[in-house]
């Protein structure tokens, strides 16, 4: 093997390196030298982001984060039933129809059980 084939991969991790570097650098160089006093502050999570790491939480947030990831995901494998409608036939179509449907039945669960509610 001729080392003049491996050319073109070098250079394009030349040139990752240098688009990487540059951008770091740009971002040290941009950012904003004092913090904004909002940047600091309890977002989403619901406790003080600077604190004991110890301390308790609640954990109804990553509850719903869970079931949004959860439904998100089942929602996804609807994608490449879509693509493939023409060929899966009514044996495909009938299945997702049986997929959508206990979908529907855990969501329907999960907010009649108050797991999406947020107090």
């Amino acid at each position: 093997m001729n080392l003049a084939e491996y050319l073109p991969v070098l250079l394009f991790i030349l040139v990752g390196l240098a688009v990487g570097a540059l951008c770091l650098g740009m971002g040290n160089f941009l950012k904003p030298h004092k913090a904004d006093p909002a940047k600091n502050s309890p977002y989403e999570c619901g406790f003080e982001a600077f604190e004991d790491a110890r301390m308790k939480f609640d954990v109804r947030y990553y509850l719903v984060a869970i079931l949004f990831i959860l439904f998100d995901l089942e929602i996804a494998f609807l994608f490449p039933w879509a693509v493939a409608l023409k060929e899966v036939g009514l044996t495909g179509f009938v299945a997702v129809l049986i997929f959508l449907t206990i979908l529907v039945v855990g969501f329907v669960y999960e907010w009649k059980k108050g797991a999406l509610d947020w107090e």
